[in-house]
């Protein structure tokens, strides 16, 4: 039986339907669409980021953006929110950004695990992010992770 073939960032760009894939070590990760809950949470969060930032000038928000974390082989997630500070590449082309944003915000769904979010989460802080948050609509909590504990 033949090995699956790697897939880079580029590639993942052009799939019909990539809106609902991520990219993990060369590897298709489907995602599946979040639910209203979910949307509306990422969207509060998204808001209370943007009006904090836009008039300070800090960078950009972005919700379900395209991150190259890691290549060759490639990885690509896009977290339900994140923040790039200005200056961060990529951010401002079309396409996937370059490198990591300095915060990523997953918010738990009835589609993924903790475990599941954690790993999400060191990936992110391997390739330089600064601050990880988990939040937990339904019980309430929000987990921070950063880029200071091993």
């Amino acid at each position: 039986m033949p090995a699956e073939a790697l897939v880079t960032a580029e590639e993942l760009l052009l799939l019909p339907g990539s809106k609902w894939l991520e990219l993990v070590r060369g590897h298709l990760v489907q995602v599946n669409p979040a639910g209203a809950h979910h949307g509306r949470v990422a969207a509060e969060i998204a808001a209370a980021l943007i009006a904090f930032v836009r008039p300070r000038r800090l960078g950009t928000v972005m919700v379900e953006a395209g991150f190259v974390l890691e290549r060759d082989p490639d990885t690509v997630r896009g977290p339900d929110v994140s923040f790039a500070r200005a200056g961060h590449p990529g951010v401002d082309r079309r396409g996937f950004a370059d490198g990591a944003p300095h915060l990523a915000v997953e918010v738990v769904s009835r589609d993924n695990s903790m475990r599941q979010l954690l790993a999400k989460a060191d990936e992110y802080l391997a390739a330089g992010t600064e601050l990880v948050w988990i939040i937990d609509p339904e019980a309430g909590t929000a987990r921070v992770l950063d880029d200071t504990v091993p």
